[in-house]
């Protein structure tokens, strides 16, 4: 099942320069010397997860620890606050594998992580939106010409952003960008110090059901709000049987979360901190089952990537092949 970069982040921001920061702070703490070394040894499988999505469940049900244990493979998890901070720990050399959303890859990948695509889920593009109060003036995007717009830079959500404004024939200079994560974001459109917010499931169902929010345009037509998983270059190299065995897993974890979408919010509540019925709506807007990575959907992180070029929030242009797996 599809997950954004969630997980009650911090305020962060993806940029370049904040990317790479505190990268090694982050492997010194999360895992301990000996853990970076599984890497190489391959005795211990280190996975980096967020608070919402398949990862949690498949984390619960523990069905890849009995699997890989017949190999002599640990499993360690270690939790991150989001996408970009998921990234930090896999270029540290502190995971060996992650999930994270279609943005964050991009500006990882300008800043020199060295990582691969290793399978996606399908696309959930009404699991993102631009949302602003129910009373608000604002009717269309349009009307965002001047207005504060709250968002996690570098997040999925940006991207939709850029192409929701483009689509209404407006740049991204005609709005008042405010870059705050999940929580604050909430706040500050609570509070009514921003005129709209851009967030993603199971934030965007808290904020329908609990914030008075209204929709006013979806990913629908204009992203696709892709779920990627990503490793180490290296450890993809080194051990590609761990990773088939890995996206095995979690496309079983997967379709059984599709089926038992009641089970999977009960499971989620208490560590995601929503209650179940706001789960189930994020849930029935998410996708589910884990694929190869085409040529085609890199093709789609290249659009991606020369859009972020074009507005100068990377540094260059990236070719996004460079990160494909090949398993052959």
């Amino acid at each position: 099942m599809s997950q954004q970069d969630s997980g009650k982040p911090h305020p962060a921001s993806a940029s370049r320069r904040t990317l790479l920061k505190g990268a090694t702070a982050l492997a010194a703490t999360l895992v301990a010397p000996r853990a970076v070394l599984a890497q190489n040894d391959a005795k211990t499988l280190r996975i980096g997860y967020q608070k919402y999505g398949n990862f949690v469940v498949l984390k619960a049900r523990g069905t890849l620890e009995k699997r890989l244990a017949a190999q002599g493979v640990g499993v360690q998890w270690l939790e991150f606050p989001a996408g970009p901070q998921l990234l930090e720990g896999l270029n540290a050399g502190a995971v060996d594998v992650g999930t994270v959303g279609e943005t964050p890859p991009i500006f990882a990948q300008a800043a020199g992580v060295d990582f691969v695509y290793i399978g996606n889920e399908p696309p959930a593009p009404r699991g993102e939106a631009i949302v602003v109060p129910a009373n608000s003036p604002i009717k269309t995007v349009a009307d965002l010409r001047g207005k504060k717009v709250a968002f996690n830079k570098g997040s999925n959500v940006h991207f939709l952003l850029v192409r929701a404004l483009q689509n209404a024939r407006l740049t991204y200079a005609d709005i008042q960008p405010v870059y705050l994560a999940p929580a604050d974001a909430r706040a500050a459109f609570v509070q009514g110090s921003v005129d709209a917010w851009v967030i993603w499931d199971p934030y965007l169902a808290a904020a329908q059901r609990q914030a008075n929010a209204r929709v006013l345009v979806d990913g629908e037509g204009l992203v696709r709000n892709t779920q990627y998983y990503l490793s180490a270059r290296k450890f993809a190299s080194a051990q590609p049987q761990l990773l088939h065995a890995l996206l095995d897993e979690l496309d079983s974890v997967d379709k059984w979360g599709r089926d038992n979408i009641p089970d999977v919010a009960r499971l989620l509540s208490p560590l995601v901190g929503l209650d179940a019925p706001t789960l189930e709506v994020a849930l029935k807007r998410t996708a589910y089952g884990v694929q190869p990575v085409t040529a085609e959907t890199l093709a789609y992180q290249q659009r991606i990537a020369d859009t972020f070029n074009d507005l100068k929030l990377i540094p260059k242009k990236l070719t996004v092949s460079d990160a494909r797996w090949n398993t052959a």
